[in-house]
């Protein structure tokens, strides 16, 4: 099994859920199993009156979840090139559901963000009510890399960073660490590496029949303050304006060529991110503008919807097949993307992306 649930019981009988991603050789990304076992266990602990709280996790020192198991995807989409492949239709149907149900979860859910939280993994951490991150914590939606674009929610809770820094990231894939999640809004709290357990035996200490939110926040404010020396520095609010002026500009090749211009840059942190965006896939760039644009006034429901469509398009289209295979297969590391600069992609094809790709009734439409 590659998640492990436990129950555990504290002192007044009050019982705390652990849900544990248990596949550390894959660095805990998420296949369909995984995803439906993660759905079933917690809509148990949900109506479990019991069940006072759930801790979701992920075991290995490295990642609390680097995403979706992308392999297994293209996989099938190498086999129906062209068309939506039924296991692409079922994976991302179920992911988003399990997404938006824990971002309406009735109980504390506390989320340990360790290590690499990339992709999917931040659809889980965002989704939490307390994300915890700690010096380890880098957090990123890298889809660019893979010709991809950021999912799992992704165009709304980056539509609500400051100023152009989710449009930025969503282009550069750039990684953050614990302080900057912090200073985001894409995490609540900052506890150190070895702070887990003491965490655990804190809920389970609780009296949770009476003043349950005080008594939580006062645990987690503790140990948060134990911590606080081991904060990384900022990175990306000091950066802020530069970023902002930057991307002063009208069209997503305007904001590929400003990025491109800082390959060279003397603050090495702009410099990777840049990078990063022109070793990446041109169509991925017209995917993350679109999205941040359209995503602005959506609710959350309908943002995973829209990246439905836009992910059973992907499938249809040979950029995501080639990102993972030169990332993640045979790791040559030189995609051959079908369109290298990012002025050729056709907007014919951009807008495609978002158009249905089902037959009858949305599959998500009650996320209402």
């Amino acid at each position: 099994m590659a998640v492990a649930f436990e129950v555990l019981t504290g002192v007044d009988g009050a019982r705390i859920g652990v849900a544990s991603l248990d596949a550390p050789q894959s660095l805990n990304a998420l296949s369909l199993p995984m995803i439906e076992q993660l759905s079933t266990h917690l809509q148990s602990w949900a109506k479990d009156d019991g069940i006072v709280c759930v801790l979701l996790r992920g075991l290995g020192d490295r990642a609390f979840c680097v995403g979706g198991d992308v392999r297994s995807l293209v996989e099938a989409c190498r086999a129906q090139p062209g068309e939506v492949p039924p296991l692409a239709a079922r994976f991302f149907a179920a992911e988003y559901r399990l997404d938006y149900d824990l971002h309406h979860y009735p109980k504390p859910l506390l989320c340990w963000g360790h290590g690499h939280v990339l992709g999917g993994g931040m659809g889980l951490l965002q989704a939490s009510t307390v994300r915890i991150v700690t010096p380890s914590s880098r957090l990123a939606m890298p889809e660019i890399s893979i010709g991809l674009y950021p999912d799992v929610g992704a165009s709304w809770f980056l539509n609500r960073l400051p100023g152009r820094l989710g449009l930025f990231l969503g282009l550069t894939g750039a990684p953050i660490n614990a302080r900057d999640a912090l200073d985001l809004g894409l995490a609540d709290r900052f506890m150190g590496e070895n702070q887990q357990d003491e965490l655990i035996e804190g809920l389970l200490q609780l009296n949770w029949q009476e003043q349950t939110a005080m008594q939580l926040n006062s645990l987690l404010k503790a140990l948060q303050q134990q911590a606080l020396a081991e904060l990384p520095p900022a990175r990306w609010l000091p950066r802020r304006a530069q970023i902002d002026a930057l991307l002063d500009v009208s069209d997503p090749a305007c904001a590929w060529r400003a990025i491109a211009q800082w390959r060279m840059h003397d603050d090495e942190v702009l410099a990777k991110a840049a990078r990063t965006l022109t070793e990446g896939c041109p169509l991925t760039a017209h995917l993350v503008w679109q999205q941040i644009a359209r995503a602005r006034y959506l609710s959350l429901g309908q943002v995973l919807q829209m990246e439905y469509a836009m992910s059973l398009n992907c499938c249809r289209h040979p950029e995501f097949s080639e990102g993972v295979r030169a990332r993640l297969v045979d790791k040559d590391q030189t995609p051959h993307w079908h369109w290298q600069e990012v002025a050729q992609v056709p907007q014919a094809v951009v807008q495609a992306h978002f158009s249905k790709a089902w037959e009858g009734r949305h599959p998500l439409a009650d996320l209402v």
